[in-house]
């Protein structure tokens, strides 16, 4: 099968294509940089911009499935940036999709789109998007994943019908994480690290290459007759939730660092991230991220973990890789040379 990954130099993106290559597939990736080491993977690179609708439909040519990885992360920054690249990037994948008679689009989301600031202890599918939104991250990629999957069993190019979903995998690590991993190192080796909260509460995580396979997985039920998967979305995790600080703790240990020891109730957090964000705001320090924002305050101190039922029935998920097998792989990562973006001691 021929698919177009889009962001396939990201973290995420990167294993997919690898997973697919691995079982024989014809890889496109899609990206505004230039990465040879998928072009010597043998995937087709092709450059463009997300925002533009003529380079998206370009790279969708003879494509059979897609799966739309590429957004905007983080939770601080310009609303325009997140709507560009989260929302109207998204719409341009939707146009090229139908205009090239592509039957098939994986579209990766976040459990965010569903968090409303409270406690989530084993929620599903079906909890609703927040009324009210502390970032501009989830709010787009609730749109995005929205008209995603209102797209489903639309009329494409050739008589075909769009069949779509959307997967939410939850705190992504693993190897060649340069971002989650990354920035609690450097945090922790800074003496900027906080423990948020009582430091009790439940987190959902997912090993890397168990998110990627999940993608597989699913675009491959996309392809089945009357397919379960199509037009919904679905919580990833490792299927069983860790208390997040103790996590946060044995990840700083294999960096040979130190467990958190100071903490700030969640309230205080709260405030802290809301003066920082006002501050920041009206300085137009737009490029640069607030130490703590309210979202972040919140997302540290309360319960979230999903039921991943769903996922386990309509496409056969399951982690194949423990959380304590994938802690072992990262801290091999961590300790080798092939982490040298890693932050380091001074």
């Amino acid at each position: 099968m021929r698919y177009l990954v889009t962001g396939p130099g990201g973290f995420l993106g990167r294993y997919i294509v690898e997973q697919l290559l691995a079982r024989g597939d014809s890889v496109r990736g899609f990206a505004r940089g230039e990465y040879p080491e998928l072009s010597a993977l043998g995937v087709e690179m092709h450059r463009g911009d997300l925002g533009n609708l003529a380079d998206v439909t370009k790279a969708c040519e003879g494509i059979d499935c897609v799966i739309h990885v590429a957004s905007k992360v983080g939770v601080w920054g310009r609303w325009f940036d997140y709507f560009r690249s989260n929302i109207h990037g998204t719409m341009n994948v939707l146009a090229a999709c139908k205009q090239q008679g592509i039957e098939r689009l994986v579209f990766t989301s976040s459990p965010s789109v569903a968090f409303a600031g409270r406690d989530q202890q084993g929620v599903d599918e079906s909890t609703p998007y927040p009324v009210r939104w502390l970032s501009h991250y989830p709010h787009s990629k609730a749109i995005a994943e929205e008209m995603v999957l209102t797209a489903n069993g639309e009329a494409v190019a050739g008589d075909r019908v769009l069949r779509t979903c959307a997967l939410r995998p939850h705190l992504v690590w693993g190897p060649r994480d340069h971002h989650l991993t990354a920035r609690l190192i450097e945090r922790a080796r800074t003496g900027q690290l906080r423990r948020v909260g009582k430091g009790t509460n439940l987190v959902d995580c997912i090993y890397v290459e168990n998110a990627a396979e999940a993608h597989l997985q699913a675009a491959d039920a996309l392809a089945l007759p009357d397919s379960p998967v199509a037009g919904k979305a679905y919580f990833l995790s490792q299927g069983e939730p860790v208390n997040c600080w103790d996590w946060v703790d044995e990840i700083l240990a294999l960096a040979d660092l130190p467990p958190v020891e100071k903490s700030v109730s969640r309230r205080a957090a709260y405030w802290v991230g809301a003066a920082m964000e006002f501050g920041y705001w009206a300085t137009r320090q737009f490029e640069r991220e607030p130490r703590m924002m309210r979202f972040l305050a919140l997302q540290l101190s309360t319960h979230h973990w999903y039921d991943i039922s769903a996922a386990r029935q309509d496409f056969g998920y399951d982690p194949t890789v423990s959380t304590s097998e994938g802690m072992q792989r990262l801290g091999d990562w961590i300790q080798s040379s092939d982490a040298c973006g890693m932050p380091q001691p001074n």
